[in-house]
């Protein structure tokens, strides 16, 4: 038995984004040990690393075990269930891809994306220090790109959900609402804020995972006019994004029986 890892992320034709994830994969090999086997690999755009050349160097170096871990935020992702199709792990996509199934020998276990993992939680709090000023006078508006598709959008909410209870309970924040950029949610969600708890100021936090047109460009836009504090700041980088994915492979380790 000689069990890989394989992390995916959707990837990006920004060098800046794809270095970022790089850097997550080293500091995790650096906890997990260079016995492991570990590729990051890509749904589209990162020439010579998508998911099927990941699987091929890992399988050609030996690799019998394979985890793959999706590197997404959310469950609700159609990304998340058509890479699981393609890799053999779901009967069949839930929605329309153009993926073709992906060749594979190794035995497969295909993981969960972060969701409202304590890790995730963890880099939002973090997050949130360089806006907060007074908690109990703050609300809280996280913002995630979400989708309109039957099941995707509610596993979003879902997870949006619990993330705010966390936040909440952890931070001691005042109030808090979520918004799809998918949608349309942002101004209905904010103006929901302000007329609950019209004295608190607002905290916007977009959940993704690195800075990029949304975060750039599309969140700015539909919070123009809008009273809040927004700097942009992403989930990586951050050393607990390498945390979750060490944890997320030494339980699928202990699992198979390798300690």
């Amino acid at each position: 038995m000689k069990p890989g890892l394989l992390v995916i992320s959707h990837g990006s034709r920004e060098a800046g984004w794809v270095a970022l994830v790089d850097e997550s994969i080293e500091a995790a090999r650096a906890h997990l040990g260079s016995q492991l086997l570990i590729e990051a690999a890509f749904l589209e755009l990162v020439e010579g690393r998508l998911i099927q050349d990941g699987i091929d160097r890992l399988e050609a170096a030996g690799v019998t075990h394979l985890f793959a871990l999706p590197l997404f935020v959310s469950s609700g992702s159609t990304h998340v269930d058509e890479i699981g199709w393609a890799l053999g792990a779901y009967p069949k996509s839930r929605t329309e891809t153009e993926l073709e199934p992906i060749r594979i020998s190794a035995a497969l276990t295909y993981g969960k994306p972060m969701d409202d993992d304590q890790e995730i939680v963890d880099v939002i709090l973090d997050r949130m220090k360089k806006l907060s000023i007074h908690p109990a006078k703050e609300s809280i508006l996280l913002i995630g790109h979400g989708s309109k598709e039957e099941g995707f959008q509610e596993a979003w909410e879902q997870g949006f959900d619990s993330i705010g209870e966390q936040l909440l309970r952890l931070g001691g924040y005042n109030a808090y609402s979520s918004a799809l950029l998918q949608l349309e949610e942002v101004p209905e969600r904010w103006e929901s804020l302000m007329s609950g708890h019209p004295m608190n100021e607002i905290i916007v936090v977009p959940l993704f995972l690195s800075e990029g047109y949304f975060t750039k460009q599309i969140i700015p836009r539909k919070l123009e006019g809008l009273r809040c504090r927004y700097n942009g700041c992403t989930l990586m980088p951050h050393p607990k994004i390498a945390d979750w994915i060490v944890r997320k492979t030494l339980e699928w380790l202990k699992d198979l029986g390798i300690h």
